[in-house]
Order: structure tokens, then C-alpha cells, then sequence
């Protein structure tokens, strides 16, 4: 007899669960059903190849994969698969420039023009220069990309390079004064990974890799796989289904979205981002990394970052949507490349967290993955 359509694929959903152990301390049982129930919710809903779901809530983890890895592959998602997760490389850029803050090298009101080292003089408008915050707040006034000639599908990030930058920085491409509106920019990102760079005297990646990622044990978090990660990507899938490459990441792009990591080193961070206890170390850089700089309130427009939810004010590379209703105050960033989405949303005054990545551009898909993220922090967080 055949199975209806929503038949099989329960059916799936749930030989999935059953194959993939959730990952975390087994004394919440209610956070590894709640996550397993939303998971396998969002994948019968999105019909996407492969599916990871996790949360976190006061120190404990719970992880569910769905479908596959990879087109011709028979292995499940689990928390060592390793997949872009794009442009929440940001808020890890935006760490980078918390720590350099809080060690005295930088401030967040420092003009750009002092922190990048390029010989190239930088647009101004209605007197106001660029600074630190107004990139890391997505209130530069850049417009989203820099203007780079075609690249080939082997490599689409190669013609973004600091000759390509400086030659859109001399046309003055500003579209708004800087601090004044928002306006997603990658170019703004781009900016500050090099500001980063010749603040510290190192490649970004390096600075990264010493302030962030190797003080929270995320060893899997890296800007290119190594030979030995081949077997555990998440291959991405374009809108239309077919597969999408895994390219190089460029040193260009790497705040902006360069970083490749895992479910377990998220869930690691995440969980070292929601530890508000007075004791817990790294307190001060917790507090000045989830700080508000700039509120909707005011701003002349606010273009590209309403995709998680409305936008009620910018920090260090997050986006905040302040307490509404049920719903408790929220520190979210989306990503969106090589045909992987990923959402990731905290909430730090409630100690929980959660967050999704699939492997295909689908719209419908990464609405309804944000909305079951979203909801999923809601309904676990301590009232």
C-alpha cells in the first residue's frame, strides 16, 4: 500500500530522530523533546535535504539531525557535521572587536580612516566620517556588496579583494551619513575584518583564532575545511534543488561571512554567551558584546535586518528584538550562503538558546526555521 505524501515523510522525520542521538546532559529531558518535537516539525515543513535543530538552556545541550548531508550520502546530520554558517561569522567579527575594546587597542568611536592603514582617503557625508560602531551596526552607509568583476563558480569570492574595496571607496559609494539609517552591508564587515587586521598587526583570522575561538575550545570552527573535514560537509542546495560547490573563503570575506563550524561548537558558544552568572569568567566581555549602541528609534530607515524578527536595536553584530509579550528579549543573526541557511537566536537574560541550519535557499523554509526558533527560545525560557 502507499504511503500518502505527509505519511512518508513523518515516516522519515522520524527514522531521522531515532538515528541521531541528541547530544547534552540527559537530566533536561524536556529540552531534548522539545527540540526533537520542533525539529522534526520544521523538517517535514521545509522538505529541505538535510536539517539540524539544537538549544541550549542553563549550561545543558540537545541536538537533532534530519535527511542527509550530502546528495549520494547515507549519513545523517549530527553534531560533528561542519557547514558554512555565513554571515553569523559577524557576530564572531563583532566579538573580535569587543575583546580589542575592552584591552584598551581600539574604540568603538574610532573613525575608520585611523584603524584601516589603506592609502585611501574615505567618504565622508553631511560631515560625518565612518567609524567602528557605525560598520559593526550595519550604519555605515555602504551599500551591501563591493562592485567585483565576475568571479568563476570555483571560486565566487576571488575578485573581492582590498584593490577591488579601495576603488569603490574612491567613488564615494555612501548612500546614507554614516550612524544616521541601517542598510545590511557585507562591505561594511569587509572593512572592519581589515580594520581588526592592522589594529592588531595580524591576520584577522589569527586575531580571531587567539581572542574567541581557541579561548572557547571551538576548534572545529575554521574559514577553509582541512583535508580531514571532507567526509562531514553539508553540501548547500541553490533554490532549485541542484547542489551548490564548496568554495574557498577569501580573506576578504572572513568577518563578513567567511566561517565554516559545526553544531557542537555553536552549541558551545551559544552556551558560553547565555552564562550570566556574576562569577562566570569572560563576564565583562558578555556584557559589552550583547550591549545596544543603536536603536530603530530615530534611525531615517532600517533596510535588511527585519529578516528574524523586527529590529529594535543593533549591537556588536547581533540583532536585538527587545521583550515583546511571551516573548523574551532576543539577540539573533541570520546567514545565508553556498546554499546554506542558519539562524541563531540567545537569550541571555533567560539562559536559553537555539538555532537551526539547513542545507537549501528556501525561503519558505528559513521563515518557518526562524518562527520555530523564535517561538522555541520563548517557550523554554524561565518566566
Amino acid at each position: 500500500m502507499r504511503l500518502s505524501r505527509s505519511r512518508r515523510l513523518m515516516a522519515i522525520a522520524l527514522t531521522a530522530i531515532a538515528a541521531v542521538p541528541s547530544y547534552g546532559h540527559a537530566e533536561d529531558k524536556l529540552l531534548t523533546e522539545a527540540v526533537q518535537f520542533n525539529g522534526t516539525i520544521l523538517y517535514l515543513s521545509t522538505e529541505v535535504p538535510g536539517l539540524i535543530f539544537g538549544a541550549v538552556r542553563n549550561g545543558e545541550t540537545a541536538l537533532a539531525g534530519f535527511g542527509k548531508i550530502a546528495d549520494g550520502s547515507e549519513k545523517v546530520p549530527d553534531g560533528d557535521t561542519m557547514f558554512r554558517i555565513a554571515s553569523v561569522s559577524k557576530v564572531f567579527c563583532g566579538s573580535v572587536l569587543s575583546s580589542l575594546a575592552i584591552d584598551g587597542k581600539v574604540q568603538l568611536t574610532d573613525r575608520l580612516q585611523d584603524r584601516l592603514g589603506w592609502d585611501v582617503t574615505l567618504p565622508e557625508k553631511d560631515g560625518r566620517a565612518l567609524r567602528l560602531i557605525d560598520l559593526v551596526a550595519q550604519a555605515s552607509g555602504l551599500p551591501r556588496e563591493v562592485p567585483v568583476a565576475e568571479a568563476p563558480p570555483s571560486d565566487p569570492f576571488s575578485t573581492n579583494t582590498k584593490e577591488a574595496q579601495i576603488a569603490a571607496l574612491k567613488d564615494n559609494p555612501l548612500l546614507f551619513a554614516p550612524g544616521t539609517a541601517v542598510l545590511y552591508s557585507n562591505f561594511g564587515y569587509d572593512l572592519l575584518g581589515a580594520a581588526l587586521a592592522n589594529v592588531s598587526g595580524k591576520p584577522y583570522a589569527e586575531v580571531l583564532r587567539e581572542r574567541v575561538l581557541d579561548p572557547l575550545g571551538m576548534k572545529d570552527t575554521v574559514f577553509n575545511p582541512r583535508p580531514e573535514d571532507e567526509p562531514r560537509l553539508m553540501q548547500g542546495h541553490n533554490f532549485d534543488g541542484s547542489a551548490m560547490p564548496i568554495v574557498p573563503t577569501s580573506t576578504a570575506i572572513e568577518c563578513a561571512g567567511g566561517l565554516y563550524s559545526t553544531a557542537d561548537d555553536l552549541l558551545r558558544w551559544m552556551n558560553w554567551h547565555i552564562d550570566n552568572k556574576p562569577s562566570a569568567a569572560g563576564a565583562e566581555f558578555r556584557l559589552l558584546n550583547h550591549a545596544a549602541f543603536l536603536y530603530r528609534d530615530g534611525l531615517a530607515s532600517v533596510v535588511g535586518l527585519d529578516d528574524g524578527g523586527p529590529m529594535d536595536a543593533m549591537g556588536l553584530g547581533w540583532v536585538i528584538m527587545l521583550p515583546n509579550e511571551h516573548r523574551p528579549l532576543i539577540l539573533q543573526k541570520s546567514g545565508g550562503l553556498q546554499g546554506m541557511f542558519l539562524y541563531v537566536a540567545i537569550a541571555p537574560t533567560r539562559g536559553v538558546g537555539a538555532f537551526f541550519v539547513m542545507n537549501e535557499f528556501n525561503a519558505a523554509g528559513f521563515m518557518a526555521g526562524v518562527k520555530t526558533t523564535n517561538d522555541l527560545v520563548a517557550e523554554i525560557a524561565p518566566r
